[in-house]
């Protein structure tokens, strides 16, 4: 069963690699993906990840998400199913005491609030943007033990 988690994250992949300019297109390309909503699911939906419309650079207007700059369209998107099982982790660098998180667009603020509740004692705290996670970590924690205690909440995660 699908949830609504499910649709919102199919929904900002959606917008954020096809020119989607009507409500309609949007609901057709989520019924490809196996979501069938209505419409007025559909605007509380886009109400709720606060998109907007904006003009693409063939002049048609088009859905965008919050910072639209932060989204990199593709010029052959994969479908969107394919892109939702690949993990969003990308990957990090470390700097002294701080960790330095990479992800694919809109993953950041998810994968960071599975670090702070996976309860690991040598992260200090995390800040999270749209692709990139800064954590902090204690002195005296190498980059491996951080790394494999990270591993534990993070798919995908190697140095």
């Amino acid at each position: 069963m699908k949830t609504k988690n499910d649709r919102i994250e199919m929904l900002k992949m959606l917008i954020s690699s096809n020119d989607l300019g009507s409500q309609e297109e949007v609901l057709n390309a989520l019924a490809r993906e196996g979501f069938k909503v209505t419409q007025a699911t559909l605007s509380r939906d886009l109400k709720q990840l606060k998109v907007a419309k904006a003009a693409s650079m063939n002049g048609k207007y088009v859905y965008v998400l919050p910072n639209e700059t932060m989204y990199r369209r593709v010029s052959s998107p994969r479908l969107a199913s394919e892109m939702m099982r690949m993990p969003g982790f990308l990957s990090i660098n470390f700097s002294g005491n701080i960790g330095v998180i990479r992800t694919r667009p809109g993953y950041a603020s998810s994968i960071a609030y599975n670090i702070d509740n996976g309860h690991i004692e040598d992260i200090l705290g995390t800040i999270a943007g749209d692709d990139t996670i800064f954590i902090v970590v204690k002195e005296g924690v190498s980059q491996q033990q951080l790394v494999s205690k990270l591993s534990c909440v993070i798919q995908g995660l190697t140095l």
